[in-house]
């Protein structure tokens, strides 16, 4: 399907509303909380591949609609393959102001591209969508940020995508630069260890265009270069693939829901909330994804730690 063809029939039901000029829009006139007919979730799909990432307003779901909407779209993945998930739902994930299990100690180095991920990138098999509704949101503040990897990987230069599209990249679980984990952390992290190497550039599985994947969070080094010029190249792209005319900025509100294509985007979670006396709760599914593959045709390979599928979410049950 091509990332701007919409079925007719279901077109006419649904309002999208782009957000900014490369990526983000509003969707209107669907209940998520009932089944979709294949009309529906055709066009809710292309609005996803076009727009990258999609968003709901007024969709007051239970995690089990959550769930069943979830899976109109795809396997689920367990909720979290290294920090779990919700008591008696293996596919949610919640995600609270202080989640033990991911808060850091020490100072973080800050820079630019501090926070930035795209979910997962240290399976061999990263999820292909995410799904975040929001359940408890503070009047102010929280504002998730969304960035358009395809477009970052359009605007490089023709010669440093020439060079680009032939590297490639290890990517684990660790702290910032800078802090330490907690023991949650790192005990988590010891018992479901994730170390992939994905080419820097992916291609798209449905689209066939090529995006930047180069998610800060999880990204250590690129393989066959000196640990120099692995860092000032990425530091380069880290950047760039956060420049603001490529984001869009949401402003949740409760039952706000949040669906975007983590081959194709990289998010920034919000930290001004720990400056703020209100609560936040959000719940999160995934996708099962396929093994990223480069321009070259080459797959991602698994270092340490196995892909990660529904399988998983299904014994936990």
């Amino acid at each position: 399907m091509s990332v701007a063809s919409i079925p007719a029939a279901a077109a006419a039901q649904l309002d999208v509303r782009p957000l900014s000029a490369h990526i983000g829009a509003e969707i209107t006139g669907v209940n998520l909380a009932h089944p979709l007919d294949a009309q529906t979730t055709a066009a809710i799909r292309a609005a996803l591949l076009k727009h990258r990432v999609i968003f709901f307003r007024e969709q007051f779901l239970s995690h089990e609609q959550h769930v069943a909407f979830s899976a109109q779209f795809g396997e689920l993945t367990v909720g979290h393959p290294v920090f779990g998930h919700v008591e008696g739902y293996p596919q949610i994930y919640s995600i609270s102001k202080f989640r033990k299990a991911t808060r850091f100690e020490g100072q973080t180095l800050l820079r630019p591209w501090t926070g930035w991920h795209t979910d997962v990138t240290a399976a061999v098999n990263p999820p292909f969508a995410s799904i975040l509704r929001g359940v408890e949101i503070p009047p102010y503040g929280g504002d998730t940020q969304w960035t358009n990897l395809v477009i970052a990987y359009d605007k490089l230069s023709e010669p440093v995508r020439r060079f680009v599209d032939g590297l490639r990249g290890v990517h684990r679980f660790a702290p910032p630069v800078g802090a330490t984990g907690t023991s949650a952390f790192a005990s988590a992290v010891e018992q479901h260890t994730l170390v992939s190497e994905h080419p820097l550039v992916r291609v798209h599985p449905e689209t066939g265009e090529r995006a930047l994947y180069v998610s800060p969070g999880f990204l250590k080094h690129i393989v066959g270069v000196t640990p120099r010029e692995s860092q000032a190249l990425l530091e380069l792209l880290w950047e760039h693939v956060t420049r603001p005319e490529f984001t869009v900025r949401f402003k949740w509100e409760p039952g706000s829901i949040a669906f975007w294509d983590n081959r194709s985007t990289a998010h920034l979670a919000p930290t001004d909330i720990f400056d703020l006396d209100f609560d936040r709760q959000l719940y999160r599914t995934t996708l099962v994804g396929d093994v990223p593959v480069g321009p070259d045709g080459r797959a991602s390979v698994a270092i340490e730690g196995s892909s990660v599928g529904a399988a998983a979410a299904v014994a936990l049950n």
